[in-house]
């Protein structure tokens, strides 16, 4: 019997400069004007940044998209600034969480998503 095994996760340390910058790339809004909390703005009106991807509508992306950002919210049918396709789920998740660097990081590192982008809720 033989049992297929998934490749183990790298450590951002594992990663080669080219594939970490690679990653970050897909982050299209930018992420250094957040502070430690994940909020920007000037003292007494930070606020979160929500971001938004799509990704295919299956159980599979889906599932791998929660494990790295549990906050992630599903809107199937809907385009977003991102422009979802047909066949894809938008997603939609914010900044405004522990350790948003690298659950960024994380979805971006996923096959599935092509890129992030801000979501301005227009």
């Amino acid at each position: 019997m033989l049992l297929a095994l998934a490749p183990a996760a790298r450590t951002a340390s594992e990663e080669s400069a080219p594939e970490r910058e690679a990653v970050v790339r897909k982050i299209e809004f930018d992420v250094s004007k957040l502070d430690a909390e994940g909020l920007r703005g000037p003292p007494g009106g930070k606020v979160a940044v929500d971001y938004e991807f799509a990704i295919p509508d299956t159980d599979e992306c889906k599932a791998r998209v929660k494990a790295a950002d549990p906050s992630v919210r599903f809107m199937p049918g809907a385009r977003g600034r991102v422009g979802a396709r047909p066949g894809q789920c938008l997603c939609v998740g914010s900044t405004h969480q522990p350790n948003f660097r690298p659950i960024l990081e994380a979805l971006a590192a996923l096959p599935c998503v092509e890129r992030i982008i801000e979501c301005h809720w227009e």
